[in-house]
């Protein structure tokens, strides 16, 4: 379980972010159009998972657009933008800020993806939804850097998640 904060006070995950060096867990999550998106179908791509708590906050919203600008130089590289938020929210925000670089993804229904890969919020105000984290899978599936934003409300280290690529 990982111990963050939320504007300094302390709150938990349900468990800790995959081990580097390990298969990345499965996943299915909705796309913008309602189709299904799972890890599977990114093999062969280098994927850099932008996890967040809700796409319509500020730091959020900074990290969608910080990591569309760096995509578009990234060789065999997607970036997976992923939160609880339905994925109409998602759409709605890529659309209105003329983001094409990334991949938004939702985990609205039951949150197996949070589960599965130990960020959901297990207390405080923010429970049920992902914590701030940032997982890089490379062309086999392999998790090969992570990092769980210890203050829920800073972005996470870009230079040294593009780095890792």
């Amino acid at each position: 379980m990982a111990k963050i904060t939320l504007k300094g006070n302390p709150v938990k995950t349900i468990g800790s972010l995959p081990k580097i060096g390990k298969k990345a867990p499965k996943f299915t999550l909705i796309k913008s159009d309602l189709s299904k998106a799972k890890l599977k179908d990114f093999k062969g791509s280098k994927l850099i998972l932008n996890i967040f708590p809700s796409i319509d906050t500020g730091t959020c919203a900074s990290s969608v657009r910080n990591f569309n600008k760096e995509a578009a130089n990234l060789e065999n590289t997607k970036v997976l933008c992923i939160s609880r938020d339905l994925q109409f929210a998602q759409a709605r925000f890529c659309g209105a800020e003329g983001l094409e670089n990334v991949i938004t993804l939702s985990d609205f229904a039951k949150g197996k993806f949070g589960k599965s890969y130990g960020l959901t919020i297990k207390d405080g105000p923010l429970s049920n939804l992902h914590s701030r984290a940032i997982v890089i899978i490379n062309e086999e599936g392999i998790v090969t850097y992570t990092e769980q934003v210890p203050e829920i409300v800073d972005e996470p280290n870009y230079e040294a998640a593009l780095k890792a690529l």
